[in-house]
């Protein structure tokens, strides 16, 4: 998992997933794509009084809460038609979350790997389907929000017979610094050498919409990445993808947030819960299909496998 939208013009490569089938000119970036529209959601929940107090001084005096996302994750986090405009259901959560501390929540583009090194200095929170793993709890405090598991995805039709019970050899699409890059390189790869059998290509972007994008194109064999990121892959790009195999590997996902800060912690625990209980938070994720990923508790630092 992502731990990290898919087709994008050069000037908005990033609405990405909400609409890809295109063709790669060589550069990366596809030179057409569609998009679908946004669904709308508004945040109803206000401001919790209680919850609120517990934001530091130098938070609540600027009114916003800043969060660092990749918006290149559709349907999570992505960039509208306009190129610029976060959206998203990680957009939708960050905002509804910010509303019931009494601020706005202000998403700020940024490279997947960068966010939580700049925690607590650049960025109040990250919100960018992060799962939760060992590493990261060791780096910054997670609270749990959603749950994803991991697909895979091939042209329409597997041209290729590939097989999801074997990547030796294959040319396989992942976005960087995620769970899946490090399952490719790792585990997979030591299988496969185990086997006796060639390791797999590794083909890796720093943003997930080159990955589907080198799969439309048939660059790769086969794409590896979130499920819900597979799900909206298939459905946006006019029938040229399918998963392939089943759903695997379920693992929380979590809002980040600097271990140096106790009540911000605390107030984005309270505030994930607060709208979980009164079902703001199943609205945002059934307007954007991703339901079957909730969650009934805002676990801090939950204890997951190595």
């Amino acid at each position: 998992m992502r731990t990290l939208a898919l087709l994008a013009t050069a000037a908005a490569l990033t609405v990405a997933l909400a609409g890809c089938a295109g063709t790669d000119d060589g550069s990366g970036s596809p030179t057409s794509t569609t998009s679908a529209a946004a669904p709308t959601t508004a945040a109803a929940t206000g401001k919790d009084d209680t919850i609120a107090a517990l934001v530091p001084a130098k938070i609540a005096e600027t009114g916003k809460l800043i969060v660092g996302s990749d918006t290149s994750y559709a349907p999570a986090e992505y960039l509208d038609e306009d190129g610029t405009t976060p959206i998203g259901y990680d957009v939708d959560l960050a905002k509804a979350i910010a509303g019931v501390l009494g601020l706005e929540a202000e998403v700020q583009s940024a490279d997947f790997t960068g966010i939580i090194p700049a925690i607590g200095s650049k960025y109040d929170v990250g919100i960018s389907s992060f799962t939760i793993n060992p590493d990261r709890i060791k780096q910054a405090n997670m609270v749990q929000y959603f749950e994803a598991g991991e697909a895979y995805a091939v042209a329409k039709g597997n041209p290729k017979a590939v097989s999801a019970e074997n990547l030796c050899g294959l040319t396989v699409g992942v976005q960087t610094g995620t769970v899946e890059e490090e399952a490719l390189l790792g585990t997979i790869t030591d299988d496969c050498k185990a086997a006796g059998k060639p390791a797999p290509t590794p083909l890796q972007y720093p943003k997930q919409a080159d990955v589907t994008n080198a799969l439309v194109g048939g660059k790769a064999d086969l794409m590896y990445a979130d499920s819900p990121i597979i799900a909206y892959a298939i459905t946006q790009t006019n029938d040229q993808l399918e998963q392939l195999g089943d759903v695997f590997g379920s693992a929380p996902q979590g809002i980040v947030v600097s271990q140096d800060d106790a009540a911000l912690t605390e107030a984005i625990q309270k505030a994930v819960q607060k709208i979980i209980d009164n079902g703001e938070y199943a609205k945002i994720l059934a307007a954007w299909g991703n339901e079957a990923g909730a969650v009934t508790t805002a676990e801090l630092n939950p204890a997951v496998a190595e």
